[in-house]
């Protein structure tokens, strides 16, 4: 059984890139896999590992400057959900593209998982998932709105078409662990919307502390590593990555006529030349064949 850990902190590094050498060091010291990004306005990320692994990688976090109060949410995985341990620099750690938004400076009101069901069923609330079009497929809220963007950055785009639908509204948002919200929330505000929500850790902990009989999720939660969805409970979900799009396919997404393993899925046959579908079988060849050798590939995921 390996601990996942999903974590963020938005705080001033002076020097992001000074930070690297000593995290690899103590994740590979303690073989925890995953990515973890810095950049100027803090650190996100996901690992996994032993449960001493990921004590020792959250305790030297939480020593980085103006990290001491950082949060993180914890699930389990049955196999290593990450093939390699990345630690990258990034002018985000999470994009949105609006230099002028600080989480920082102000966010919107936090709102616990077990008080989250009450204020979305107010009838002057609109809901709003920040996530991905391809998040938002396998699992949201009973009646979200979704902005049916390709990625974070759009959002501001999709906001100034929209934003007279929210006239006289208090709006409510959320996303995966809560760092999109951060921003989203802070962007709001500054666009002079005063009644700002959102659910504090994410939907992650609304599966972990909400009773699935009281629950208003429908669906799976889309996660950044090998498991692809969690259930209620942060339990594993049922959907496999689609190795050609990286969208999640559900269990009968798996028997539908256009997928081939590893090379598409009904979503993506239309997407990729003959040449890519070739380079794909070929790397799942590879594949196949390390794992006949109980090897593990580095494009296996």
């Amino acid at each position: 059984m390996f601990i996942v850990a999903a974590l963020y902190h938005f705080t001033r590094f002076d020097d992001p890139d000074a930070l690297r050498p000593g995290l690899v060091e103590i994740c590979a010291a303690h073989d925890t896999k995953g990515t973890l990004l810095v950049a100027q306005e803090g650190i996100n990320g996901t690992i996994a590992g032993t449960r001493a692994g990921i004590d020792a990688a959250l305790k030297a976090i939480r020593a980085l400057p103006g990290c001491a109060a950082l949060e993180h949410k914890e699930s389990t995985a049955t196999e290593m959900p990450f093939n390699r341990l990345k630690v990258r620099l990034k002018r985000e750690i999470v994009t949105m593209g609006q230099p002028d938004v600080d989480p920082a400076q102000g966010t919107g009101h936090y709102v616990d998982p077990e008080d989250w069901n009450a204020l979305i069923a107010q009838p002057d609330v609109a809901v709003i998932d920040t996530r991905n079009d391809y998040e938002v497929a396998i699992g949201t809220f009973e009646g979200a709105i979704d902005p049916q963007t390709k990625s974070f950055g759009e959002f501001p785009v999709w906001w100034e078409a929209n934003k007279e639908r929210f006239h006289n509204k208090r709006v409510a948002m959320f996303c995966t662990g809560g760092i999109r919200c951060e921003k989203s929330t802070n962007f709001l505000l500054g666009q002079g919307v005063e009644d700002v929500f959102h659910l504090k850790g994410g939907i992650l902990k609304y599966l972990e502390h909400v009773p699935e009989e009281d629950s208003r999720w429908d669906g799976e939660c889309f996660v950044f590593d090998g498991r692809v969805s969690v259930g209620h409970g942060l339990k594993e979900g049922t959907h496999r990555l689609c190795f050609a799009c990286r969208r999640p396919l559900a269990p009968e997404d798996l028997r539908h006529a256009d997928y081939e393993a590893g090379v598409q899925c009904h979503r993506c046959a239309d997407e990729f030349s003959e040449a890519d579908r070739r380079r794909f079988r070929d790397r799942q060849k590879q594949i196949r064949l390390a794992h006949d050798r109980g090897e593990t590939h580095m494009g296996d995921g």
